[in-house]
């Protein structure tokens, strides 16, 4: 089986592998200290989380890259043999929004293309599973209007080099359904390269029913040429959280919302010949920010939000 997948016709390249799960993840920690203090009940629910395959995520945070993204193949190698690592590329700076954001300016482009470049070396020939990008085509518009397009151009120099990848399946970031418009979405895709790669991902970092998504990533897929898509359900158990507020507007409460409920475990029995997968791209119990009670700095772990 080709695991680049390129082809949409071509066989499911996640099928039949078995992924990755990180004992050295936070949620395995609270899991031991909680069976350690003899809180059964948390424990039980903490295991819930960390028994399941999740995506490594790699940023501006991991320096260097090369050398994280080796020590972390290593270990993957070391410690489950044979088992494929999940990992999502974000580099894209998306700091702020509106009020002439430029993103770091084209400095901080060049920056980003020398990291892709870096972990494109280090991942090497290695079987992997790559989400590119969460949130890189969404918050385009956060951006001045004259980085816009510099947005495009750098994601499209970092899909045509991990394209290159021969044992990487690469979904990229395409939204999710209670965001942008499909065809949007779609136009985006094609212009930074989704006919190099496999497919793209929905609902990375929000909270939107698996079905909603399901429906919208068939209409994108229709739109460019057929691709398949996989879907993050790792807190969508419950569906998003609305409320109209004083102008009667309906608000998604998209950072932190209480008690959204783990949604379908990962597996790539969809019953959908688009969908390759369900799996839990996002990692329940990591802070987005100081949104409803959420810790700084994002992505610092908060076990009480896992436990949520």
């Amino acid at each position: 089986m080709d695991p680049r997948g390129i082809d949409p016709l071509s066989p499911n390249p996640l099928r039949g592998l078995r992924w990755y799960v990180d004992p050295v993840e936070p949620a395995f920690r609270s899991y031991r200290t909680f069976v350690r203090k003899r809180r059964g009940h948390a424990a039980s629910l903490m295991w819930r989380i960390a028994r399941e395959p999740r995506f490594r995520w790699f940023g501006r945070w991991n320096r260097p890259v090369d050398r994280r993204v080796r020590e972390y193949l290593r270990c993957v190698a070391a410690e489950q043999p044979g088992a494929v690592p999940l990992m999502v590329v974000m580099r894209h700076q998306g700091k702020r929004c509106g009020g002439g954001y430029t993103g770091g300016g084209p400095a901080e482009d060049a920056r980003t293309r020398a990291w892709y470049r870096g972990f494109a070396r280090a991942v090497g020939s290695a079987r992997v599973i790559i989400g590119f990008e969460p949130d890189s085509l969404g918050t385009v518009d956060c951006l001045a209007r004259n980085r816009r397009d510099d947005r495009l151009r750098m994601l499209a120099y970092g899909v045509d080099v991990l394209s290159r990848l021969p044992g990487a399946t690469i979904y990229l970031e395409a939204g999710a359904s209670d965001w942008e418009p499909a065809a949007r979405t779609a136009k985006q895709l094609r212009r930074i390269g989704i006919s190099k790669v496999r497919g793209f991902m929905l609902n990375a970092t929000h909270h939107d029913w698996t079905l909603k998504n399901i429906r919208h990533g068939l209409a994108i897929s229709r739109r460019v040429g057929g691709k398949p898509f996989i879907i993050n359900t790792s807190y969508n158990g419950r569906g998003p959280l609305h409320y109209r507020n004083h102008k009667r507007r309906t608000i998604n409460v998209w950072c932190h919302p209480p008690r959204r409920g783990a949604g379908i475990p990962p597996t790539t029995r969809t019953d959908h010949p688009k969908v390759d997968a369900y799996m839990w791209i996002n990692r329940p119990g990591y802070s987005a920010g100081a949104c409803n009670g959420g810790p700084l700095p994002v992505g610092s772990w908060w076990p009480e939000r896992a436990l949520m």
